[in-house]
């Protein structure tokens, strides 16, 4: 089964807006490189640099529970390691959340930006070496098949942007779902081989509009009312690292 990438990205911030690439590098056993390597707590999480353990969303600033972080867009800048954040009512900050003054500045700007939403004093995170504030255990890559958020549009009668699954690399012309068999099987995208690991399962994030920033569609009571599952996408790991561009070949062999 063939289909080739149609694009890629990363979400240098938990919970904020997807930034494209034209290109990434994948390493065997690591994650996405720039993928969720920062987090804002909305109060205390108990998360511990030291000794990193997995932490639910909902202990930081994400769309499930605060539709308002979709209006900010982020942009990784790889040459110096800083973000640049907008907001079109807070304007643009750019920042280096390596250095603790950078953080308190971006924390106080959102803070902001989200007034009377939080319920704790906002703090940002960064991720230790190997670690990623990923919303699964085992979310190195994530995989978004094409085919069906199209197959999802035609059923609800509406327009879907892809943008909600927050996925890494965007592949179309595989059979619409057939992403949720592919646990176990290899995946030569491009330069790399990945695996299969599991469907992703989808929460009320997939609701927010990543451009009005508005609950909008019940995405997740339409998956299940349409198929009887929660689930658009894959999780995958890299095997085998390489390159990756918009275009390559993605194909799924048993």
């Amino acid at each position: 089964m063939t289909g080739r990438v149609a694009a890629l990205a990363r979400h240098p911030v938990k919970g904020f807006t997807p930034e494209p690439l034209e290109h990434v590098h994948l390493t065997a056993g690591a994650h996405f490189p720039g993928d969720r390597l920062y987090a804002v707590e909305d109060g205390p999480s108990g998360f511990d640099a030291n000794a990193p353990q997995h932490i639910g969303k909902m202990a930081f600033t994400v769309l499930a529970k605060l539709p308002d972080v979709a209006a900010v867009r982020t942009k990784w800048n790889d040459d110096d390691g800083t973000l640049t954040a907008w907001h079109p009512d807070f304007g643009e900050i750019t920042i280096d959340l390596d250095d603790e003054g950078g953080r308190t500045v971006f924390a106080t700007w959102l803070s902001g930006i989200l007034a009377g939403q939080t319920r704790g004093p906002l703090n940002v995170l960064t991720a230790p070496d190997g670690h990623r504030f990923m919303d699964s255990r085992t979310g190195f890559v994530s995989i978004i098949n094409l085919e069906s958020v199209r197959d999802f549009e035609a059923k609800i009668g509406r327009k879907v942007d892809p943008a909600r699954f927050r996925g890494n690399i965007m592949v179309e012309g595989w059979p619409a779902w057939s992403e949720l068999d592919m646990a176990d099987q290899d995946i030569i995208i491009g330069e790399t081989r990945l695996k299969g690991l599991k469907p992703i399962q989808r929460c009320t994030a997939t609701h927010v509009d990543p451009h009005s920033a508005k609950r909008d569609i019940d995405v997740v009571v339409l998956l299940r009312e349409h198929y009887g599952h929660f689930d658009c996408g894959l999780y995958a790991e890299v095997m085998e690292g390489g390159a990756i561009r918009p275009g390559d070949t993605a194909r799924a062999e048993q």
